[in-house]
């Protein structure tokens, strides 16, 4: 089983927070955006995970090194492969052609899920989907009697079906997944301009693969700053019971933790409230504060803070009073 994680967007309705470092490594409940993805794929998959390779820009050499080691996390090698231009999903996923072997799983990464089951592997394709009450802004599927997809409809004005697509699909063939890819590239086959995964998904489907949907119970975007807090909300919830999601080497001074938080490695809380639903990162410092539902990332200071529905970035100092903030790595604010 291989893995291959799209994820050479800029993330600009995340901005300041990508200004320096890409979306899917801002940190959910401790541990990246696509860590978790990853690792949660991995969990649903019932036969080991061989390899993960990563689509993404340019985005340096430690980046690239973490990124091999989030594979390796799940006994998998990493591989790194580059998009130089943003041509669209189906170019995306081709840019790791030489990944595209055996059985794949494809999961953009922007967005992270909560599941009550086991891939069939044996299927030929499954599409993973959620029910959403207004599926007008989603690309959807329809179903016949034998729950197989008949039918993708993006954005549909009128309603054919509340299952939306999430962005993550299993492909039991990879070879003939890169074989529909590349012949989208070859003929300038675009929908809106762009090289799309759909427009495969279709081919295939016309010729006869049977793709099932794989109904998860909880999806969780990561698009943008109050989503990714709610997201990080949400996680906690789920590994609540878990050990360790408060670090041995913390300091807890003559402060309260109301779970469930995650707090980081050497963090010092001191004279704080912290939670519930609150991340804080290794090496950060918060002295004199109350913290609720918010991410604060690594190597910040935050004193008199009265915060919620927040995200502070890494290397952030900031003092002041009650906010909903949103402040980028390297920020200061005194109020």
């Amino acid at each position: 089983m291989r893995i291959i994680i799209p994820m050479a967007g800029m993330g600009k309705r995340m901005r300041p927070h990508t200004l320096s470092v890409p979306k899917p490594l801002i940190p959910i409940a401790g541990k990246p955006i696509v860590q978790r993805l990853v690792e949660d794929i991995a969990k649903v998959c019932h036969e080991p995970i061989e390899e993960v390779a990563f689509i993404i820009g340019h985005f340096g050499e430690q980046v690239e090194k973490d990124l091999v080691k989030i594979a390796e996390s799940v006994g998998a090698k990493g591989t790194i492969h580059y998009q130089e231009e943003a041509l669209g999903t189906a170019h995306a996923i081709l840019c790791a052609k030489e990944a595209l072997v055996g059985k794949v799983v494809v999961a953009f990464a922007d967005t992270l899920f909560k599941a009550d089951f086991q891939l069939d592997t044996n299927a030929e394709g499954t599409i993973w989907v959620q029910r959403v009450e207004d599926p007008r802004a989603y690309g959807v599927i329809k179903l016949n009697d034998k729950n197989q997809i008949t039918d993708f409809v993006e954005k549909p004005e009128e309603f054919v079906s509340d299952l939306a697509i999430i962005g993550i699909y299993f492909f039991k063939d990879g070879e003939y997944l890169r074989n529909e890819l590349q012949y989208l590239l070859d003929n300038d086959i675009k929908d809106k301009g762009e090289y799309q995964l759909t427009n495969a998904l279709e081919n295939m489907k016309n010729k006869g693969t049977v793709f099932i949907p794989a109904l998860i119970s909880e999806w969780l975007d990561c698009g943008n700053k109050n989503a990714t807090v709610y997201t990080n909300q949400r996680y906690l919830e789920y590994i609540k019971d878990e050990k360790d999601l408060v670090a041995s080497s913390a300091q807890l001074q003559n402060s309260v933790i109301i779970p469930p938080v995650y707090i980081g490695e050497n963090a010092v809380i001191k004279n704080s409230v912290i939670g519930p639903h609150v991340s804080i990162g290794n090496n950060t410092n918060v002295s004199d504060s109350i913290v609720s539902n918010s991410i604060v990332q690594q190597n910040t200071t935050l004193k008199n803070g009265n915060i919620v529905n927040s995200m502070l970035g890494n290397y952030v100092v900031y003092e002041g009073s009650r906010s909903d903030l949103s402040l980028g790595d390297y920020n200061t604010l005194k109020e």
